[in-house]
């Protein structure tokens, strides 16, 4: 019998083909993360209305992943198996609006395009988490988070490149007022395109554990079936949760706070205060008057070509998270690691390069500033997830997986319903620049909640010599 304590090791290739999903649904997030807030912008949203049209994102993640972390616990098929069903759903539905979204007329049309997105990617991403925790025993899990990351940081790179690449290619990103620009149109149906590819390519190339006593899984589910009893099931799994799992929840709304802010103003902050871009406001051009209309449109170029490079230097977060995931990958499949200091110190290279970005004249040293966010990137989805696996019980795996990204969605919900702003105008001031600033000093504050975390199991595993698959 394969208890998840007992499981043989799986192969790279076996790793890599159940994580490979996660490049499209990194193309998602990135192309979200990277570019939403210029739509927003594009479409006529202030810079201090920016993060509560973000709200959709983090309050769909709440209401979404413990459900979805639910279902799939409790969800076989001989055919299909027990997460996959979910990343197909998820992936058709993330496709379709990923073609619609960047054609969006309004501003609430766009905002409404972000719920259904981060919906959708949800019901996707999640299963994913609980795949690795499924399938490999707990001396490859640091192993498989890290290899899920190393795919996160290509998606990132790739994804976040897109629509500067695309200009290159001479796509125009000049648009009239109200239009997001081809080049970025295009870029969310590549994005599309590689997301579905890429979840199909797991879901063919995967198989699934059967629960380890399919009969008595049976019992369990048609004793337990109904709407109450879900609900009930859930709040009883949050009134339960693990100490360890409390901990690293402390960790994780700090580090999510800081990335939230950098998702939703790092392109207005970076365009205004490095590259002296800011976007354009339709109402302050006399759009009859052709010379105040050349002067909108030359304003406009100067914005969209600032936010592709952005965009571009954004992706260096991914391309660094990749490089340190890639030399955990290697280290963590024969070696013991200590996951709480390899945390600790990831996230403060994070906060040092949010703080940088206040000091930055020339826009070519941001890509050191993201270099050193990439780091922390790499880690906040990665050993959280691998000292989580160690803390809980493997048949819940799939629904504390879900209540454990409570801990990620609701600092951002927090930071967008008025406490991003509040707290960057109180502590350092009103230019949005200051966001960068706090969002540093909050993933520093994460770094030393590291401290609190104590259990050794969960700090570190020693590899074990088991049977390996391929």
């Amino acid at each position: 019998m394969n208890t998840s304590s007992h499981r043989p090791k799986l192969s790279f290739w076996s790793i890599f083909n159940m994580s490979f999903g996660f490049l499209g649904i990194q193309f998602g997030f990135a192309l979200q993360g990277g570019f939403m807030s210029r739509i927003f912008q594009t479409l006529g949203a202030s810079q201090d209305s920016i993060p509560a049209l973000w709200i959709a994102a983090p309050l769909t993640g709440l209401l979404v992943q413990p459900i979805i972390g639910y279902m799939s616990d409790r969800t076989w098929s001989p055919k299909w198996g027990r997460r996959k069903p979910f990343f197909l759903i998820g992936a058709v539905l993330s496709t379709i609006v990923l073609f619609f979204l960047p054609h969006s007329p309004v501003l609430w049309v766009a905002a409404g395009c972000l719920w259904v997105l981060d919906a959708s990617i949800n019901i996707t991403m999640e299963p994913f988490r609980a795949l690795v925790a499924d399938k490999l025993p707990e001396s490859q899990r640091s192993y498989g988070f890290v290899m899920q990351t190393l795919i996160i940081g290509v998606g990132t790179w790739i994804a976040s490149n897109l629509p500067w690449l695309v200009n290159k290619m001479g796509v125009s990103n000049e648009a009239l007022p109200g239009i997001v620009p081809l080049s970025v149109k295009i870029a969310f149906a590549i994005g599309a395109v590689v997301f579905i590819a890429s979840v199909l390519y797991t879901i063919f190339t995967t198989t699934e554990y059967p629960p380890e006593d399919l009969e008595e899984f049976k019992r369990e589910n048609e004793a337990s079936k109904g709407f109450f009893n879900g609900l009930k099931e859930i709040f009883s799994s949050i009134g339960q949760m693990p100490k360890t799992m409390k901990l690293l929840g402390v960790i994780q709304f700090f580090s999510w706070f800081a990335f939230f802010a950098m998702w939703s103003l790092a392109t207005p902050a970076l365009t205004s205060h490095v590259f002296n871009a800011p976007a354009p406001v339709e109402t302050a051009y006399n759009m009859a008057d052709v010379a105040s209309s050349n002067l909108f449109m030359e304003a406009s170029k100067a914005y969209n070509d600032a936010a592709d490079l952005v965009g571009s230097y954004m992706g260096t977060y991914g391309l660094s998270s990749m490089a340190f995931a890639l030399l955990l990958t290697f280290y963590a499949a024969k070696r013991k690691i200590n996951r709480k200091y390899i945390h600790m110190f990831s996230l403060f290279a994070g906060g040092a390069g949010f703080i940088s970005m206040y000091f930055i004249s020339n826009p070519e040293y941001l890509i050191i500033s993201f270099i050193l966010i990439g780091i922390s990137w790499g880690s906040i989805l990665s050993m959280p997830y691998a000292m989580l696996s160690s803390a809980i019980n493997p048949k819940k795996m799939g629904i504390y997986m879900g209540i454990f990204n409570m801990f990620i969605v609701i600092p951002q919900i927090i930071a967008a319903t008025g406490g991003l702003n509040y707290l960057y105008h109180v502590i350092f001031g009103p230019e949005v620049i200051n966001a960068m600033l706090l969002a540093g000093a909050s993933l520093i504050i994460g770094g030393l909640a590291n401290f609190l975390i104590t259990d050794k199991k969960v700090i570190s595993h020693q590899a074990e010599d088991t049977e390996v698959l391929s």
